[in-house]
């Protein structure tokens, strides 16, 4: 379930014929999912960006029913249970005060990935929630369920009112990628280069993302290759007061950048913006201390067509490879499928950007690995580390603990 939708995504679950995707369609007040009297209806996650009067734009995610059967059932279960890696929000739809197994693990999942939720009691209209479960589900998960029905006078406003205060406002925040490190006038140097792996007339998505911040923020976006830098700075005035460059040109960027103007890379300022930054920066110094043998996983956000210079692919391993002297194993891992074995099997992941995921994805993404130790780096982060400019690459942000640099 992959989205590089900035907006909140909101999963709906239960079993099948509950009125999933009823209760969408009478949220958003118009006809967006299927309806029928036939079970199993909803066969896959189903993602729908949608206008919600009353929350605003939103991503639904409408998933299978968690009680189908049969081989084919269970795989279509997983992938429902897969998809609350993805929300910020769950709604889980409960009727004919059914609650057993199925829910339970629904709860236990959710309650493991901290996404907060609400149940609703559908169907009201046919069976009323029962006073007894009520209670049970109160003591024993400390859940109000709510007794509701897209048929009877039961109030929409009401329901939305409820979602929207449950809703973590962590999901609305848009957080500014470099605006709290600049100021209104500021001349941003942006080093973009262009080369096999560059889309054909366009920029890469983290590049754009990076000029838009920048003139949000009242700035000014200057954008260049890298041949052209050196000669560019002598014609710039002011000078930047902040240079953002493509990982992969760091190293030179570091030589032409002088040591008083910030310097950082794209990859960098998406680990703040979207990764898990503060175990990134944990993690990042892990590089210096594999040993023969040990296994790297490389997470890559989208499914892309790799060329002879991919940078998770080849470059990293290669750069990897000789900066440790070692002989590593590398797993690439593409989109958001599922990692080969256990994450114990691996001593150390690579995570890119995330340009193409959102944040809660991103967290979600790392949570076996850090919930399990294993040191956890992103690209801009580890490439700066083995080219020796970490510390510069991470000082706009953050005061480095040089005892913890091992390269220095």
């Amino acid at each position: 379930m992959k989205g590089k939708e900035s907006k909140p995504h909101i999963g709906i679950f239960g079993r099948r014929n509950n009125g999933k995707s009823s209760l969408i369609n009478f949220l958003a007040e118009q006809d967006l999912a299927i309806v029928s009297d036939v079970a199993g209806t909803t066969t896959d996650p189903v993602k729908k960006s949608m206008e919600i009067p009353g929350i605003g734009p939103v991503v639904i995610i409408d998933t299978a029913g968690i009680d189908d059967q049969g081989d084919l059932g269970k795989l279509r279960i997983n992938k429902s249970m897969a998809a609350i890696k993805t929300i910020d929000f769950a709604l889980l739809v409960i009727s004919n005060n059914e609650f057993a197994a199925p829910e339970k693990l629904i709860l236990s999942e959710l309650q493991k990935f901290d996404v907060p939720f609400i149940t609703i009691h559908n169907k009201a209209d046919i069976t009323k929630l029962d006073y007894d479960l009520a209670e049970q589900l109160k003591l024993e998960f400390d859940v109000e369920p709510i007794n509701f029905s897209t048929l009877e006078n039961y109030s929409r406003d009401d329901l939305v009112s409820i979602i929207r205060k449950k809703i973590p406002e962590s999901a609305y925040l848009s957080k500014t990628i470099v605006g709290d490190i600049i100021n209104q006038g500021d001349l941003v140097l942006l080093i973009t280069p262009i080369d096999a792996e560059a889309p054909e007339g366009r920029l890469i998505l983290p590049q754009v993302q990076a000029i838009r911040d920048i003139l949000d923020n009242d700035a000014i976006a200057v954008v260049c290759k890298e041949r052209e830098v050196d000669t560019l700075l002598k014609r710039l005035n002011p000078e930047p007061a902040l240079v953002i460059c493509d990982s992969q040109v760091f190293l030179k960027a570091g030589a032409s950048i002088p040591n008083h103007i910030p310097l950082t890379s794209f990859s960098t300022v998406l680990a703040r913006y979207k990764g898990d930054f503060q175990n990134y920066l944990k993690g990042t110094p892990h590089l210096s201390k594999l040993k023969d043998g040990d296994k790297i996983l490389i997470l890559e956000s989208c499914a892309h067509q790799t060329s002879c210079d991919d940078i998770g692919r080849v470059k990293i391993p290669r750069w990897l490879t000789n900066f440790t002297g070692k002989n590593l194993e590398y797993q690439v891992v593409s989109g958001l499928n599922d990692v080969p074995g256990e994450i114990t099997d691996y001593a150390m992941v690579i995570q890119c950007g995330g340009c193409m995921i959102t944040r809660k994805q991103v967290i979600s993404r790392l949570k076996p690995a850090v919930d399990a130790g294993i040191p956890i780096t992103n690209y801009g982060m580890a490439i700066a580390y083995m080219h020796g400019i970490y510390e510069r690459a991470v000082a706009p942000f953050v005061k480095i603990d040089r005892d913890s640099l091992d390269y220095l």
